[in-house]
C-alpha cells in the first residue's frame, strides 16, 4: 500500500472547541486509509477575514494516507458535516464554525484546481498554521517548496513579524 504524508489543519470556533479537535483527531485516525501521526499543541486565534466574536482554537496534525488527494479533501469534508459544519451559501466568506479541516500539504505534490489548491495558498500568511507546523515538522522531508519546510516556515513567519 502506497503511504503517502500529509499536513491537515483543523480548527473550530464553535461549541467546545478543543475537545472538537482532538476527538476530531480520534476520528481522524480511525478513518480508513489514514493513520493520525503528530498533533500540535492547540493555538487560540482571532478570526481572520471574517466578522466574528468567537476565537478559534487551531492546530496541525501530521498524517501518513493511502488516499489521493481529492478523496483525503472528500473524507476531510464529511467529517466537517459529521462534526455539524453547515456552510450557508447565501452568505459570503468565511463563516463560525463547529470543524474546519484544510488539506495543507500532500507529499510534495503541487496542485491548482477549481476544488483544491496545494499546498495550501493561505497557510503562509498565518500564524496559526506556521507555529503549530513548525512544531510537528521536526525531521519530515516533504516539501512543494524550492527549500527544505521548516526552513521555508521559518522564511514565512520571519515575513509576519516584519508586517
Amino acid at each position: 500500500m502506497v503511504r503517502h504524508s500529509a499536513c491537515i489543519g483543523l480548527g473550530s470556533n464553535l461549541g467546545p472547541s478543543l475537545n472538537i479537535l482532538q476527538t476530531a483527531w480520534s476520528a481522524l485516525h480511525e478513518a480508513p486509509g489514514i493513520e493520525a501521526s503528530r498533533l500540535s499543541s492547540p493555538y487560540r486565534s482571532r478570526p481572520v477575514d471574517m466578522d466574528s466574536p468567537h476565537w478559534f482554537i487551531n492546530a496541525v496534525g501530521l498524517i501518513r494516507t493511502s488516499l489521493d488527494p481529492m478523496p483525503l479533501l472528500h473524507r476531510l469534508q464529511t467529517l466537517e458535516v459529521q462534526f455539524g459544519r453547515w456552510r450557508d451559501p447565501l452568505l459570503p466568506g468565511y463563516q463560525d464554525r463547529t470543524l474546519d479541516l484544510d488539506l495543507l500539504l500532500y507529499d510534495d505534490f503541487r496542485l491548482d484546481s477549481q476544488q483544491l489548491t496545494l499546498p495550501h495558498p493561505r497557510m503562509g500568511e498565518r500564524r496559526f498554521v506556521l507555529d503549530p507546523l513548525l512544531e510537528i515538522i521536526d525531521g519530515t522531508v516533504m516539501s512543494p517548496f524550492d527549500e527544505p519546510l521548516q526552513q521555508w516556515v521559518a522564511t514565512q513567519r520571519n515575513h509576519l513579524d516584519d508586517q
